[in-house]
């Protein structure tokens, strides 16, 4: 280790060199770079010494680069250039409005979540550079685990202690049929030929749907003719025409609702409840932007829930 080491230049031998080579003259880099003739006169020796070349000719007070001199001048030159181009980075990270936010989003959260806040977020922030991973709940959590999204809004993980969540609102499962459906008619779910109804649920690889049937199992309703869909609007176009009975969350059907296109109703006895919210890894600190990205979540969101409930 010590080896590897030796061949590692300072910083500020670099720029002690880069000083020298330029003004010519230990006095005047050492005024320049606040350092005494000495502090200077050592950088250059021990760089010399861990290159195995003399850099600088002396001729009395002034110094003149080598060969060699002129060669690593050339490298260091670049080297300087890099720092000074990771510095003005590093700066624009820390002004107000930059920065990134890498966000994972179920395409439910993409679609009615995501536009009002990230327009509101843009406001403050408007040189940050957001990307946005839709996916379901599982990629969501791999994602945070491994570190490619900073911030997911999601449904609560369980028994994941590496996550924190910031809670932001419940929201309820429901029948949603149309307004000529016998269940609308009756304004309750008939249990009688149950088996025979056409039920639409999300993508049956999501978290969603695993919860939707362990619920149908608990309750012993028959999960017997399922068509499923990843896309909440189709979903709620194949009910509204009559082609089964949908399984969501009102808020995501408030308009057809509010508008009579679509009835809801309870899935059962109990209640099918989903906790939403916004997921990071635990102990990590979150920058300005992401703590303002959680409550404009928290904002919008409440308003969300509170309209859900009155259409529910």
């Amino acid at each position: 280790m010590a080896g590897m080491n030796q061949n590692v230049f300072e910083t500020r031998q670099l720029l002690a060199f880069a000083t020298l080579a330029r003004l010519g003259s230990f006095t005047r880099a050492a005024q320049e770079l606040y350092l005494t003739q000495g502090a200077v006169s050592h950088a250059i020796k021990a760089l010399e010494e861990q290159t195995g070349c003399r850099l600088f000719e002396r001729a009395g007070r002034r110094v003149a680069l080598t060969q060699s001199g002129e060669q690593f001048l050339r490298h260091v030159d670049k080297i300087m250039a890099e720092m000074k181009t990771a510095r003005r980075g590093l700066d624009e990270l820390t002004r107000w409005g930059h920065g990134r936010l890498r966000l994972g989003a179920s395409t439910t959260a993409c679609q009615y979540i995501l536009p009002t806040v990230l327009c509101e977020f843009k406001q403050s922030f408007p040189k940050c550079v957001i990307s946005i991973d839709p996916g379901d709940h599982g990629r969501q959590v791999d994602q945070l685990l491994g570190g490619s999204i900073d911030l997911a809004i999601m449904l609560e993980p369980e028994g994941l202690k590496e996550l924190a969540f910031v809670p932001l609102f419940e929201d309820e499962m429901r029948f949603l049929v149309s307004p000529g459906h016998p269940w609308a008619r009756e304004g309750r779910v008939l249990r009688e030929g149950f088996e025979d109804e056409t039920l639409i649920v999300y993508n049956h690889t999501s978290y969603t749907f695993r919860l939707v049937k362990e619920y149908f199992r608990t309750e012993e309703l028959p999960l017997t003719n399922i068509l499923e869909l990843g896309i909440m609007e189709a979903i709620k176009e194949l009910v509204k025409i009559g082609l089964g009975v949908g399984v969501l969350a009102p808020w995501v059907a408030r308009s057809e609702l509010e508008s009579g296109a679509l009835v809801s109703l309870p899935l059962g006895r109990k209640k099918l409840r989903r906790k939403w919210g916004v997921g990071h890894m635990r102990g990590r600190r979150l920058s300005l932007g992401e703590e303002t990205f959680v409550g404009l979540c928290q904002s919008v969101t409440a308003e969300i829930a509170g309209k859900s409930v009155a259409v529910a």
